[in-house]
Order: structure tokens, then sequence, then C-alpha cells
């Protein structure tokens, strides 16, 4: 399952700490961040729950980039 979120991030480094974040995250398969469309598209391993996912990259991704943002 691939799902599109709107993000709000500072700068294209952060953008890019936001990706690794959440491609570390467990039961995402790809995530990719743009900066220039803040909006960060994700697919999701087989079973997982999304909603459950997204809040663990929210929490991975606030450590790396306190100040991001993604509204789920």
């Amino acid at each position: 399952m691939k799902k599109t979120y709107k993000i709000d991030v500072d700068c294209a480094n952060c953008a890019g700490k936001m990706e690794a974040a959440a491609n570390a995250t467990p039961g995402v398969k790809e995530a990719v961040v743009s900066f220039m469309t803040l909006k960060m598209k994700v697919e999701f391993d087989e079973g997982a729950q999304p909603q459950a996912v997204m809040e663990e990259v929210r929490k991975n991704c606030k450590k790396v980039e306190r100040d991001c943002e993604i509204f789920l």
C-alpha cells in the first residue's frame, strides 16, 4: 500500500534527514520526501498497519528534526 502525506519542514537537508528516519522505521518499505512539494510518499510493507507505522515514523522524524511535522 502507498500513501502520500503533507509535511512541514524548513530545508532540503532536514527533508533528507526525515527521509532517512522514515526509511529506518519498521513497516516502511520505501519513503520519499520532497522538500519542493512538502510531501512524503510512503510504501508500506505487506500487512503493515499504516496508521501505527506512521505514528512511529513521526516519532523517528522528530528525533532527527524537532521542527518537522507530518500531517496524518
